[in-house]
Formats: structure tokens, sequence, C-alpha cells
């Protein structure tokens, strides 16, 4: 007969919660270990020892917590602090993201684009130790690794509390990059799809630059009225590539096509996203505009003196606001020995949003 204190104890609740888990997270390494084995079956043997190419988990855990990151830990920190200012940084950091985009162009464009050796229609992918294949292959590494680079932009509008262009289409466009080029360094890194690496390098030669001379100041602002075309061209730049990867679906190319759908389907996400920020950044802006020109024509001489019309009328790309608060007349001309200068339309566009008083005065009423 078997004693009280011989009976087998029964495990409690933590006990079985916490086994659970262990078992959850060695199944969980477990199919991580089986889609590591199986994708390292198929993959190029030139990158299977590079930085980051051994497993797609380490470069999704860098994407994820980029995520984390830039919508959560990273304004949190900042809630309660002063944004920095970057000034110089941002100078330094976009000078160089020129030179580092430009040196992948060249380099890509020399390597295959430009110098006759790939067919604009069909590039097989050479799997070959050519000397000059290998250029190609650690290009398109190096545009890989570019990606992350990539995510100091995300980073600077934290720092500096301009929570407002963290938007869905920024976060997910740079989120999801890395994530995506992986696949292609690791199973077809050159051939057809460096045209996406190519195409985009020399974007980003134009947008950084935009972004180097936007950081000097107000006084660049004049010459940057060609940023609303930015997004146009990044939407073109995506219809370059729905049509160059989508067109190996209707010619023989010894291609894989599970590539030609990755790619083109990325850039229909992309162009979608883009055109949409476009709506809502240029189009609706344009119709605020309006509409706030017409409520200042329309409001009666009364309401303008005691202040209650704060309608903003663009005239020659300039904003002029007329009113009266609290006995103070704010518009381009001096008043009681005040001089209160004329808002830019320009700053509007060229920044992205609306100029601080402004935003103030708007969110007051």
């Amino acid at each position: 007969m078997t004693r009280p204190d011989e009976e087998e104890r029964k495990p409690d609740k933590n006990e079985t919660q916490l086994s659970e888990h262990f078992i959850t997270m060695a199944l969980v390494i477990q199919a991580m270990e089986d889609v590591n084995k199986y994708l390292n079956k198929h993959q190029d043997s030139r990158t299977a020892n590079w930085f980051l190419m051994s497993s797609p988990f380490y470069t999704l855990g860098i994407c994820i917590s980029y995520v984390i990151i830039v919508k959560y830990i990273g304004p949190k920190f900042m809630e309660n602090r002063k944004p920095l200012q970057l000034k110089n940084v941002l100078i330094v950091y976009n000078f160089l993201q020129v030179v580092f985009s430009t040196w992948l162009f060249l380099g890509i464009g020399t390597a295959g684009w430009l110098n006759g050796k790939y067919n604009w229609r069909c590039q097989p992918v050479d799997y070959s130790d050519d000397p000059e294949t290998l250029r190609m292959v650690s290009y398109s590494w190096w545009y890989f690794f570019s990606k992350f680079t990539e995510f100091l932009d995300t980073f600077f509008f934290v720092l500096r509390k301009k929570n407002d262009h963290i938007t869905t289409l920024h976060v997910i466009h740079h989120g999801v990059m890395p994530m995506s080029v992986w696949f292609g360094v690791k199973f077809t890194p050159g051939g057809h799809s460096t045209f996406f690496g190519f195409l985009n390098t020399f974007v980003h030669i134009i947008m950084y630059t935009y972004y180097m001379l936007s950081a000097f100041g107000p006084e660049m602002h004049k010459y940057l009225w060609w940023k609303k075309y930015l997004t146009t061209l990044q939407m073109v730049q995506f219809v370059g590539i729905m049509v160059h990867a989508f067109q190996l679906l209707f010619i023989d190319c010894n291609y894989p096509r599970a590539f030609v759908w990755w790619i083109g389907l990325h850039a229909v996400m992309f162009f979608f996203l883009f055109k949409e920020f476009y709506t809502q950044s240029y189009s609706r802006r344009r119709k605020a505009a309006a509409a706030a020109a017409a409520g200042v024509a329309s409001s009666s001489p009364a309401k303008l003196a005691n202040g209650n019309a704060n309608g903003y009328v663009y005239q020659n790309g300039h904003t002029k606001h007329h009113s009266q608060q609290n006995g103070y007349h704010r518009h381009s001309s001096t008043q009681n020995g005040i001089f209160k200068q004329n808002t830019s339309a320009s700053d509007y566009y060229m920044n992205g949003h609306i100029p601080a008083e402004i935003e103030h005065r708007i969110k007051s009423q």
C-alpha cells in the first residue's frame, strides 16, 4: 500500500503552462530549421556563406524589430523629449546615400545592363564563377545591404519627432524591401531581377540628392520646386519594373517564373501605394487650398476683422494670411513695428507638412 507522501505529485498550473511553452518553442525552432534546410537545398552556393544569407529569419527579425522601433518604442521614447536638431547629420547621411547609390548604380550597370552583356528582354541567371559574373553577384548583395542603411531615414524621423512622416507607405516600403531582396540574393543573384536594383538605385540618387539639399534649410527650398515630381518618378520606376518583369510571362526565357511573379507583384503593390500617397499628398492639398481661398473670398470684412476667418490664399506661390487676433494684424507687411514674413506655399510642399504656426492655429480652432 502506497503511503501519502509517496504518491505521484500532480504538476500545478504554472508548471503545466511552462511545459506547454517549451513544447511550442521546440516546435517553432524545428519548423525554422526545416525551412532553412529546404531553402539551403535550393540556394546559390556562391552566396550561401555570406553575411545574413544562411537563413531568412535574421533578416525577418531585423525587419520586425524595425517596425516595432519606429511605430512604438521610438515615439514612446521621444514622447516627453525635445526633437533633436540633426541638420549636419542629415546632410552627411544623405550625401553618403547619394555616393552609395551612385556606386551601386554604376556597378550594376557596368556589370551587365550598360555594357551590352545583359539582354533587356530576357537575361537568365549565370551561375558560373566568371569574375565579371561574380561582380554582379557581389553588387546584388550590396544592394540587399543598402536596404538596411535606409532604415536610418525613419530613425531620424523618430528622433526629430516627425511622426507624421512615418506613414503606412513609408514603413511598408522600408520594412518589406530587405526581405524581398534577400530571396533574390539567395537564389538568383544576377540576371533579369537585377534590373530592379539598377533602376531603383538611379531613383535613389535623385531622391537622396533632394533630401540632402532640403536638409540645408529654407534657403534651399526655392531650388527644390521639383520635389512633387519625386513621387511620380517612383511610380514610373515601378511601372518600368512591372513591364520588364511581366514580359517574361509571354516569351521563352530560362528564368524562374516564381521570381517573375515575385518581382512584378511587388512593383504592382508599391505602385498603388505610391499612387495613393500622391493622390492624398498633392491632389487633396490643392483642393483644400482652393476651398480655403473660396472661404476667404466669401467672408465678410467684419468676420475678418474679428479674426474668425483664418483663410490662406495661394498667390504666385505664396500663402498670405489676413486676420486680426488679440489686437495684432498678421500679414506680409509691417504693422505696429512688427514684421510678419510670408509663408511660402513651397514650404508646405517641400517639407510635407503644414508650418508649425499654421498647424497650431488649425488645432486651436
